[in-house]
């Protein structure tokens, strides 16, 4: 990453903060025995980062990871509506591509997943449906999609499968608008919550096809913007603390 983008980065950063900052309202201002034994300016801290990590996401992430792509793809959106017709063909494939994969009588295989749907994309009557939003929507400058869940937290086996289930989802919706186009839907995490240690794909095993359909910390963001964009990333990150230091220690003095 160039001192310029990452400089960028930083800015984008510290904006994502100051605008989360300015918008913040404590859930409750009244905890008493909290507010005795650790302090009312650390119990609001608390509470902020809380705030933080439910909505890092949209806030934080999702403005980065496009500053990032705009870079190097042709369309680079976030909180993306996608089509919402599939053909009922499309969807009992998609009933039964579930279905396999839950009592595993198949294995994942992401290439083979959208060929089934693609030869069944306009076949039957179309139906309308209600997608869940793309988080992350990418195009390069072939018209290939990158369609990508943005996860935040550490998925259970529940949402590996409601992601699989909306990935499909996806790629039939934009199959029916295009029977041709080349569809890709990834499932990110922006950094491994088990580090040092590898992260613990065994939980997404039999649901996503892991070397086609997940990215994790460095994969995701170097493939966002380039190889070493995650350890510059993370630099950007810590040089925009530094520089808000003195606006969130102003900011949270008022609590104390």
């Amino acid at each position: 990453m160039s001192l310029q983008r990452q400089a960028m980065i930083k800015e984008k950063v510290k904006d994502c903060m100051r605008s989360k900052l300015q918008s913040y309202r404590p859930e409750t201002s009244y905890m008493p025995f909290h507010h005795r034994l650790l302090g009312k300016e650390r119990i609001a801290l608390y509470s902020f980062i809380q705030s933080l990590n439910t909505t890092f996401g949209i806030s934080i992430y999702e403005p980065v990871t496009i500053a990032l792509a705009s870079k190097k793809f042709s369309v680079a959106k976030n909180q993306v509506k996608p089509a919402d017709q599939i053909s009922s063909e499309a969807h009992q494939r998609i009933v039964m591509i579930m279905d396999e994969l839950v009592i595993a009588s198949r294995t994942p295989n992401k290439s083979v997943e959208i060929e089934e749907i693609r030869k069944v994309s306009l076949k039957g009557t179309f139906n309308r449906v209600k997608p869940t939003k793309v988080n992350v929507w990418l195009e390069n400058h072939n018209g290939e999609l990158f369609l990508i869940d943005l996860k935040t937290t550490k998925p259970s086996f529940s949402h590996y499968e409601r992601s699989k289930r909306t990935f499909l989802e996806w790629t039939a919706a934009e199959l029916a608008r295009d029977p041709q186009v080349v569809v890709n839907t990834i499932f990110a995490v922006p950094y491994n919550p088990y580090e040092p240690e590898p992260y613990e794909r065994w939980m997404s095993k039999g649901m996503l096809d892991l070397d086609h359909e997940v990215l994790i910390a460095e994969e995701f963001w170097d493939f966002i913007g380039g190889e070493g964009t995650y350890e510059d990333l993370l630099d950007a990150f810590e040089q925009a603390g530094i520089e808000l230091r003195d606006e969130i220690d102003e900011y949270f003095k008022q609590f104390s």
